[in-house]
């Protein structure tokens, strides 16, 4: 690092020049930290000729046209040379100006507020070889970047003004390539049409669309032209990651406790920023930013957190922050792991099984935790925190007291140990007690069915190894009456498929399929027994919670094939007793239900349609009153709708036969 600095100040030291140098580097790799701390004040405490230089750094971020970029340097200029600032400055110890007092400056400068009736030093003005422009961020600027290049060079070649250009020319490629691609593609098809060969088979098409485009539009070849006349040298940016680091941890020594940690630690953040394989610093700032948020709510509400789940913190939040910023996973592969428990039975089926269904998840945990040992690895209000931006109180509660129970392995069950630890980390001691521990579980249906059936893959596989000595068929017996006893205590398994595609079940294995098909039997039931109960909960509060009941109706039941398990003449008795305001709005809420979700009625219409019969009969006998009139309504509007519904069904699945 020091041996660039050395050669960027010598081209500044350099009597005369006519080009410029470039600093090239990846986004976020702190190209812009690296100026302002390495080189700027360098520069600024240089005398050359026996004049003392100054820099005058513009970013080009956002820019729309060159005449901004004329302004910003008339600004910095005009403010660099007024006295009194200057004399501000001095004493006041500030080497740089903050851009929101550039923008009071600039007003003030604009209404004459600063200038003291000074005249303007024109000497200044004309003044070339005691400035040193930096230009920033040139892939950023909305300006084409050859307007860009050959505005600088007037600057360099006429004036022989000391320039620096700092920028990421991979993405500058990118953006020159990709620019106006729609204009581009339409103009090299008409172009091949008008050739007659755009329909020929000598080639793909898209090959041809491509290279006529290069051929027409290839900006790449301008660019490279200006480049090597203006630019003289190119010089690679390779950040020292320790030093850069130590510097974004200084803006934390407000907080002792955390700097503390954090310089602790240093090793570990630097370490799990290069396995993120990027060199985005910028990310880094951000990841290090949440998790001073993690700290403070952790330390101050479980003050007895020991320093290894610490630890085991910052490193998620680091490796989920690159993951997901960095655009190196979509958000949904982290989003769906629930908890710690789902994360570790992840990795250890895919270890044992050697199932690449989730060779992500395998690979995220080899990857960062490589040689750091842990029992809880996941935290989801760190992932939901990086990915949603909202800190969830709730589940942040929820995984302190899961860390805490997991901290001690003496209590965690047999089971578990076997679903989210591989068995080769438990001793040959250990091992014929766990088996054992886990049986007893199954006999007594004491777990949920989904992992019954996780587990039955597991004792399939111990026995295939003969690490356990029991007969196929005993097991699969055992298993199954497990399976039916837990049913009576589990809950619906709504990610059923996903929970399984975890585990490599062999589905041609008929025992297998036999537990999967009655897992599958099972699930739907207790998916019937949940949704009888939330409709019961729900409608239960008509007539006299209507508040609720619109509540959870919105909630609960725009999605769901409630009225399936309703009993029509219940929900009429419900109905009937409701105020005629509640009917009307009852009404319009089934309607606008129906119109929104046509395909979940399939199951429901005929439950619907028996309550659109109970209602006709029994406003059929009665005089007219309003509430007769808006029941007869409800029945009328709610029946066109079934019936639209129902043609739309028997439409989609007469064009599925």
């Amino acid at each position: 690092m020091d041996d660039l600095v050395e050669s960027i100040l010598d081209y500044v030291r350099a009597d005369y020049t006519d080009y410029a140098i470039m600093i090239n580097g990846e986004w976020g790799s702190g190209k812009t930290y690296f100026w302002n701390h390495k080189i700027r004040n360098k520069i600024d405490s240089m005398q050359v000729n026996g004049k003392k230089l100054t820099t005058i750094y513009m970013s080009l971020y956002g820019i729309s046209n060159l005449e901004e970029i004329s302004k910003k340097i008339f600004i910095e200029t005009t403010q660099l040379m007024d006295k009194n600032l200057r004399k501000f400055m001095n004493s006041s110890g500030r080497t740089t100006i903050p851009e929101y007092a550039k923008t009071g400056l600039d007003m003030a400068n604009l209404f004459g507020v600063t200038q003291n009736g000074d005249r303007v030093n024109y000497a200044d003005f004309f003044s070339t070889d005691d400035k040193v422009l930096c230009f920033d961020d040139l892939e950023r600027a909305n300006v084409d970047v050859i307007d860009i290049l050959g505005y600088i060079n007037n600057f360099v070649e006429h004036d022989h003004i000391k320039t620096i250009i700092i920028c990421n020319e991979k993405e500058l490629s990118t953006k020159l390539k990709s620019s106006n691609l729609e204009m581009k593609t339409f103009i090299a098809t008409y172009l091949l049409d008008k050739e007659n060969q755009l329909l020929s088979n000598d080639k793909p098409m898209v090959e041809k669309i491509n290279s006529t485009m290069e051929e027409v539009f290839d900006k790449a070849n301008d660019y490279e032209r200006i480049k090597e006349k203006l630019i003289g040298e190119t010089f690679e940016y390779q950040p020292e990651f320790t030093y850069i680091i130590n510097g974004i941890l200084m803006r934390y020594e407000k907080n002792p406790d955390l700097i503390r940690f954090l310089r602790t630690n240093t090793a570990l953040i630097i370490s799990t920023f290069e396995k993120s394989g990027t060199r985005n610093l910028r990310i880094l700032k951000h990841s290090l930013a949440d998790f001073k948020r993690i700290f403070d709510i952790v330390t101050k509400k479980y003050p007895n957190t020991n320093n290894r789940v610490l630890q085991t913190m910052l490193i998620f939040t680091i490796a989920v922050s690159f993951e997901i910023k960095a655009g190196k996973v979509t958000k949904d592969r982290l989003a769906n792991i629930e908890n710690n428990d789902e994360y570790k039975s992840i990795v250890v089926s895919s270890k044992i099984f050697k199932d690449n269904r989730q060779f992500y998840i395998k690979e995220f945990d080899n990857n960062y935790y490589y040689n750091f040992k842990a029992e809880y690895r996941f935290f989801k209000f760190i992932e939901m925190f990086v990915r949603t931006r909202i800190m969830n109180m709730k589940i942040v509660k929820e995984n302190m007291e899961d860390i805490q129970n997991t901290e001690d392995i003496m209590n965690i069950p047999g089971y578990k140990r076997l679903l989210t630890e591989e068995y080769w980390k438990i001793s040959d001691d250990e091992f014929p007690k766990i088996i054992e521990s886990v049986l007893e579980t199954v006999r007594k249906g004491e777990i949920q069915l989904v992992n019954v059936v996780k587990l039955y893959a597991y004792f399939v596989y111990f026995i295939k190894k003969k690490l356990i000595d029991y007969d196929k068929d005993t097991i699969k017996s055992l298993f199954m009456n497990g399976i039916n006893i837990a049913s009576l205590n589990s809950e619906y398994c709504e990610n059923a498929e996903d929970e399984l595609s975890n585990i490599n079940l062999a589905e041609s294995d008929y025992d297998i399929k036999e537990i999967l098909n009655r897992f599958y039997e099972l699930n739907d039931q207790l998916k019937d027994k949940m949704y009888e109960k939330t409709a019961m909960d729900i409608f239960r509060n008509i007539p006299m919670k209507m508040e609720i009941f619109y509540d959870r109706f919105d909630k609960e039941c725009m999605d769901v094939p409630l009225f399936k398990y309703c009993d029509p003449y219940q929900i009429f008795q419900r109905i009937s007793c409701a105020s005629n305001e509640d009917i009307v709005t009852i009404k319009e809420s089934l309607i606008k239900r129906a119109k929104k979700n046509t395909v979940i009625f399939k199951e429901e219409l005929s439950n619907m349609y028996k309550l659109c019969n109970i209602i006709d009969d029994y406003v059929s006998d009665k005089k007219i009153t309003i509430k007769t009139v808006v029941l007869t309504e409800f029945s009328k509007e709610l029946r066109k709708v079934l019936n639209d519904n129902n043609d739309e069904l028997n439409s989609k699945e007469e064009e599925l036969l």
